[in-house]
């Protein structure tokens, strides 16, 4: 049986620095399968995405690990993705049980982005940073619970129907090829157009309609800088940077194009009942225009990644 001590959850966060890879390796080292590069690549979803204060690195981390344990026991495919979506449920309603918020701005009480240098200080000296240490310690063990359940439960309520395409297939607009057989997400959906192996897209695809269906910031952006990383260390460089050049232009463009918005639920002005309900959403067509802008660009961010992340200097 896979565990996970309070003791470890604390390391990882020494070790790493970041409260997004923290959890990633914590989970993922609990199944016995490391992913180093992998886990070196959310380091640009810490502070809820790169200091935005959307949701807490801890959910990105956990939501990516999720989809590692879905690949590992249902290979690639919607079956996977399904199950890595409803542990990212799971996930979601656990950390905001625990925590009241899964949004780190509303954690740290301040927005990292605009915050002054006094209420920077301010933070430091209540002892925000201390409560990333207890939710270090604390969460870990919950999230690896929570994708047991996920993994181990009977097919999600409305899996089965997705997987057979009965509960989309009269609606949907499929890019490429039968609809029982097309990623079921958002996330899925941009990984697979980005050309990106099947393990890879099971692992992002969890975090659909802003992980988990929750409406929080999008997943697909989330996504396309984690495997913008990924592709980086895959090619050389030495590490993925907390704000890469390739995620910050990601994320400019994405607001270009949705009006300076983030939030899933506001782009798309409305949430998801289920996996079901987001799967027709996607396979109609919905967010098509950011999808594509985000594997344009998810293509050229590696080849132009900062040399911060070779290792050079400026």
């Amino acid at each position: 049986m896979v565990a996970i001590t309070r003791r470890q959850g604390v390391a990882a966060f020494l070790k790493t620095g970041y409260c997004s890879q923290t959890l990633f390796r914590t989970i993922d080292r609990a199944y016995g399968s490391p992913l180093n590069d992998e886990e070196r690549a959310s380091v640009p979803l810490a502070g809820g995405i790169m200091g935005q204060g959307h949701q807490c690195g801890m959910v990105w981390g956990s939501a990516l690990a999720a989809g590692a344990q879905a690949y590992r026991l249902f290979g690639s495919g919607p079956r996977a993705q399904i199950r890595a979506i409803a542990a990212a449920q799971r996930i979601v309603e656990s950390f905001r049980t625990q925590n009241g918020t899964i949004e780190c701005r509303e954690i740290a009480g301040i927005d990292l982005l605009s915050a002054s240098m006094i209420q920077a200080a301010g933070y430091i000296l209540r002892g925000g940073p201390l409560r990333c240490f207890h939710m270090a310690a604390r969460y870990p063990a919950v999230g690896l619970g929570e994708i047991e359940a996920a993994m181990s439960d009977g097919a999600p309520e409305d899996g089965t129907a997705v997987c057979d395409g009965a509960a989309v297939r009269d609606r949907a607009t499929v890019w490429d090829g039968a609809a029982a057989d097309a990623p079921v997400g958002c996330a899925a959906l941009l990984a697979t157009k980005l050309g990106v192996s099947g393990m890879h897209t099971v692992m992002a695809a969890g975090l659909a309609g802003g992980i988990g269906l929750s409406g929080s910031a999008c997943g697909a952006l989330g996504a396309a800088i984690w495997l913008a990383g990924v592709r980086s260390l895959a090619e050389g460089a030495e590490k993925v940077p907390y704000k890469p050049e390739s995620g910050q232009a990601l994320l400019e463009r994405f607001r270009e194009c949705t009006g300076g918005e983030v939030k899933c639920s506001k782009i798309v002005g409305r949430t998801f009942d289920g996996v079901a309900d987001h799967a027709a959403f996607i396979r109609a067509g919905g967010c098509a225009g950011s999808i594509d802008m985000l594997a344009v660009g998810g293509l050229d961010g590696a080849a132009t990644a900062g040399p911060e992340a070779r290792g050079e200097e400026r």
